[in-house]
């Protein structure tokens, strides 16, 4: 659907110089070497890229509000000339640009903290179009609001009179050149776009066609129809992304394992009637949905995730049970010398009295210890393996690998999974997360796998109180851990860095500027070596602990050792303790910084107390105020639902964040998004199952589009 408002050249496309890249964005006329650099931070390297990047949100610019009818609290668009236009210093130089706007009806005053660059850019008798929320009735003003400049230039019709795109940009760029450039490409390229849906999908769902669909992403003639479009162009996305799912599934479908299990035995009917708790109905169906997988001829790949505290360990344990009684070898891996060694207690306490033997095997074992239960695990005299990253990392062979637990998984990469299932043939692989995964991510990235679900905690569980202090608060806060731990309970503090000129043990992709913070910064934060000193100063009374991801490992082994025993009363910790602690006397979590942290992190770090029959206290200690810092603070506060957050989590950092670098190559989503996609998500995947089944390799001429694109996502990173 052509627009026919205002007419504009077609831009004039180079030779390309590189025959490999002959769609190139840099062979556009007006873009050039510096400005392609500056587009390809926005991932646009091709005409097609820009042709699927979509704007950030638009401007009904058929509708510009008068000044004197604005509305505080609405976000509006507004018109006018800028009547005075000065820069000014505040108190510690802070620079402040103020500008007045008329547009006839009134005057709105705009002003920008830290924004000194404005005063070249914006002189009285500018015209200029305004974006934001008038913050009072009385002077009408505008904080940080978006600005454009009027230009009375032939493209005029562009940007305004019509809705208007707002693209993302960066340094560099401006609205009015993006919107010229898009404009240029999609009138040049859309009509020469690749229909790769079929005719007949796209009618079941009432979707335009691909031209209609980037014309309208663009420059829409109705939000309605731009609506309709995104739609269109997300789903196709999706849909992508799982019929290369769906066809990983059914290949998976078409192996056979060549072990085979005992379902019931002296080991399971041992765990069970040892068991000093009843298990809960969620424990009870997702054992019985493991059993199931295991009695299949293919292999098993399963996720089980459930909330902190949920009892995924003794779930495990059965399907441990299983496979010892079967004769079949299995394999837990974990991310942290912690979780594997809380896993071998846990384990040989479940199943070592039933005859099962395990190995253990970190960084931190002794070498001659380490080959002599690698011999025992080789010739099949060790049924069970547990470990870290070791356990691909050294030359650890297995007699008859059939079962593979992964914990934690989202701390590995993909190919760490692989080399470890690797040691067997075809084993039964089933990965535990402990971070609950919002359902359009699970299907996203896990769509392959079957899904289980721990959803209720054990009875008897107390719920966790969660509060927020200040610096100003920092007596309060000695006095609640003095009352905690004056009643012979056991507390955590935990700060981000180990050393305040060390680095930060908190992931760098939770920073809300991303990276380490400059070396000032990073000073000016508490650190654990520095506050565990200080503390045993403040509270002399108590014996407070030191542990960070620094210390050898029989040092940490130590501390942990003390901490469980209760000959530590408070422990002073980095991050290092999110997962693989589980120490019922504990009651109260003190976490500094929490600024730093995602909010799954600041969940599992949370998780880590509340195990016993005592109530529980997390307190989170921070001045931050920054809105981004402001919203997962508050959500955190709001709810203990782990899945409730997740959603939160992913609606707020995205799915590219929450995955990591490892995993977010699978995930490159340039119009779906996860957070709002969920009906769309479940429509393509509905349509995947159901075009796989009647097409396994999408072999006919109407999927030939689908199966190119297919292809190429495998060919991707990560």
């Amino acid at each position: 659907m052509k627009n026919r408002q205002y007419t504009h050249p077609t831009p004039t496309v180079q030779a390309p110089s590189r025959p490999e890249r002959p769609d190139s964005i840099r062979f556009v006329k007006g873009v050039g070497p510096h400005r392609t650099d500056l587009l390809a931070q926005l991932g646009v390297e091709t005409v097609e890229d820009l042709c699927f990047l979509p704007p950030r949100r638009y401007e009904d610019r058929t509708r510009l509000v008068a000044i004197k009818d604005m509305v505080p609290g609405e976000p509006v668009t507004v018109r006018g000339r800028v009547v005075a236009a000065g820069l000014r210093r505040a108190r510690r130089g802070l620079a402040i640009f103020e500008a007045a706007i008329s547009d006839g009806t009134g005057v709105l005053q705009a002003i920008w903290f830290h924004a000194p660059y404005l005063a070249r850019q914006v002189k009285a008798d500018d015209e200029v179009i305004l974006f934001g929320v008038l913050q009072t009735e009385g002077r009408r003003s505008m904080v940080h609001p978006e600005l454009e400049h009027v230009e009375p230039d032939e493209d005029s019709p562009l940007h305004t009179g019509r809705i208007v795109p707002i693209y993302p940009l960066t340094a560099g760029l401006s609205q009015r050149w993006m919107r010229r450039l898009a404009f240029s490409v999609v009138e040049q390229r859309a009509p020469r776009l690749e229909e790769d849906l079929p005719e007949a999908l796209r009618r079941s769902h009432g979707w335009p066609g691909i031209e209609e669909a980037v014309r309208e992403l663009h420059f829409p003639t109705a939000l309605d129809r731009m609506e309709t479009a995104r739609e269109r162009l997300a789903f196709e996305e999706l849909l992508v992304l799982q019929l290369a799912l769906a066809q990983r599934k059914a290949a998976t479908r078409q192996q056979r394992k060549p072990h085979a299990y005992r379902l019931d035995g002296a080991c399971v009917d041992g765990l069970r009637k040892a068991l000093p708790f009843a298990l809960t109905p969620g424990q009870r169906r997702v054992i019985a949905e493991l059993f199931e997988d295991l009695s299949h001829s293919w292999p098993m790949y399963r996720l089980l995730q459930g909330d902190v505290g949920c009892g995924k360990t003794v779930v495990v344990a059965h399907l441990l049970a299983v496979a010892a009684q079967s004769g079949v070898q299995a394999a837990v891996m974990a991310p942290t010398e912690l979780l594997a060694e809380q896993h071998a207690r846990v384990m040989q306490a479940y199943l070592g009295r039933l005859g099962v033997r395990l190995a253990l095997f970190t960084p931190g074992a002794e070498p001659e210890e380490r080959r002599r239960l690698a011999a025992e695990v080789a010739d099949g005299r060790r049924w069970l393996a547990i470990g870290t990253h070791a356990l691909i990392q050294q030359p650890i062979a297995f007699k008859r690998l059939g079962l593979v637990v992964i914990d934690e998984q989202h701390k590995f990469g993909v190919a760490q999974r692989a080399a470890l299932a690797r040691k067997g043939t075809l084993p039964d692989v089933l990965v535990l997360t402990a971070t609950p995964i919002p359902r359009t991510l699970a299907l996203s990235l896990y769509g392959d796998l079957e899904i289980s679900t721990i959803p209720e905690l054990p009875p008897g569980r107390q719920p966790v109180r969660t509060l927020r202090l200040g610096a100003e608060d920092r007596d309060a806060l000695h006095a609640l851990i003095r009352q905690e731990l004056s009643q012979g309970r056991q507390g955590y503090i935990v700060y981000p860095l180990v050393d305040a000129t060390a680095v930060d043990e908190a992931p760098a992709g939770v920073l809300l500027e991303g990276g380490t913070p400059p070396r000032s910064a990073q000073a000016e934060r508490r650190a654990a070596t520095q506050m565990a000193k200080q503390l045993r100063g403040v509270l002399p009374e108590f014996r407070i602990g030191l542990l960070h991801g620094q210390m050898p490992s029989e040092e940490k082994e130590r501390v942990m050792a003390e901490f469980r025993a209760r000959r530590l009363d408070l422990l002073v910790s980095t991050v290092i303790v999110e997962v693989g602690v589980d120490i019922p006397n504990a009651t109260l979590m003190v976490i500094e910084h929490p600024e730093r942290f995602g909010l799954a992190q600041l969940h599992q770090l949370r998780g880590r107390i509340g195990r016993g029959s005592q109530p529980a206290t997390c307190v989170v200690v921070s001045d931050a105020a920054e809105e981004p810092v402001r919203q997962r603070l508050d959500a955190f506060l709001g709810t203990t639902d782990g899945f409730a957050l997740a959603e939160k989590d992913l609606e707020l950092r995205g799915p590219g964040t929450l995955l990591g670098r490892q995993q977010s190559g699978w995930m490159r989503l340039r119009i779906a998004d996860l957070a709002r996609d969920r009906q769309l998500l479940e429509a393509a995947r509905e349509d995947a199952d159901r075009l796989v089944q009647a097409d396994p390799a999408l072999d006919s001429e109407e999927l030939s589009g689908l199966r190119r694109r297919v292809g190429r996502l495998r060919r991707q990173p990560g």
